[in-house]
């Protein structure tokens, strides 16, 4: 099978945003788009009948009316249509081990409204090897002339300790695929000895970000090096709770990617604090990336 992104529909206003999203990133990777939409009571396609008693008409329509919009916004972008006959959780999970990327509607906080994000989006974004990307419907994005948004640049969200390197890859690749920055944060609580009864002792706090700015450009250093086009910044935030800062940090970015430890034998899936609170609370498209 040719390299492909899946988007999953299921005809909500969130699923349409993601099938738009994902036809403009398999565009620009030059990847087949893969339509899928998954019900556990499709019916075998019958040899003769007329159309008006099909009982998967509904399910064509998700996907016959996404591919014709995507088709014009993206002539010449190859595109299949894919109904399958199961649960949306296990036909999701199957897709992403057979795509490059997995695009998934999101409703954010509004979980009820959303068919993915509470039955089936966490669950593949937990288990999924490959990289999720959640996409909530378009809303506008607000900015004023003291906080413009910066809407022209991927933000990755880093740890300093343990391997970034497929969480970076994937960040980079981004930024170099739209032609557009790199803001790599780094979020951390204010430690205990910064503490103060006036506040947060400004000589501890500004040793803590030298040391950990120093830390995050040696990490990054392979990577503008293997990505010179790509205009790479880092950030250190000091915030409780530090994922806060990460979400603030991307406030209207194009892209926030945040990393997910890859599933282990006997240790039950689980997403981080950052990775949730980007997940619930980011107004931007986030990558979820599984690495090690």
């Amino acid at each position: 099978m040719q390299p492909v992104i899946t988007v999953g529909l299921d005809g909500s206003p969130e699923s349409l945003a993601a099938a738009r999203w994902a036809a403009d990133e398999a565009d620009k990777r030059n990847l087949t788009l893969r339509l899928l939409h998954a019900w556990p009571l499709l019916t075998p396609e019958p040899a003769r009948g007329p159309s008006e008693v099909d009982q998967n008409y509904w399910a064509k329509r998700f996907v016959h009316t996404a591919r014709a919009e995507l088709e014009t916004l993206h002539p010449g972008l190859p595109i299949i249509g894919s109904l399958v006959a199961d649960d949306a959780r296990k036909a999701l999970l199957q897709a992403a081990s057979e795509s490059e990327l997995i695009v998934l509607g999101s409703g954010g906080l509004d979980a009820v409204e959303s068919y993915f994000l509470g039955d089936v989006s966490m669950p593949v974004v937990v288990r999924a090897q490959r990289p999720v990307v959640l996409i909530r419907a378009e809303t506008p994005v607000k900015a004023d002339a003291a906080h413009p948004a910066p809407a022209s640049r991927v933000v990755v969200a880093l740890k300093l300790n343990g391997s970034s390197d497929d969480l970076l890859d994937f960040a980079f690749h981004a930024a170099a695929a739209r032609e557009v920055s790199l803001l790599a944060v780094h979020g951390r609580s204010v430690p205990l000895h910064a503490r103060v009864p006036w506040g947060v002792d400004h000589a501890v706090a500004e040793e803590v970000t030298r040391d950990a700015q120093q830390e995050l450009s040696r990490i990054l250093r392979r990577w503008r090096e293997k990505y010179p086009q790509v205009d790479a910044a880092c950030a250190i935030r000091l915030e409780n709770p530090s994922s806060k800062a990460i979400v603030q940090a991307a406030e209207g970015a194009a892209l926030l990617v945040v990393g997910r430890r890859a599933h282990r034998h006997g240790v039950a899936p689980h997403l981080g604090p950052v990775a949730h609170a980007a997940i619930h609370h980011g107004h931007c498209p986030v990558a979820v990336v599984p690495h090690d």
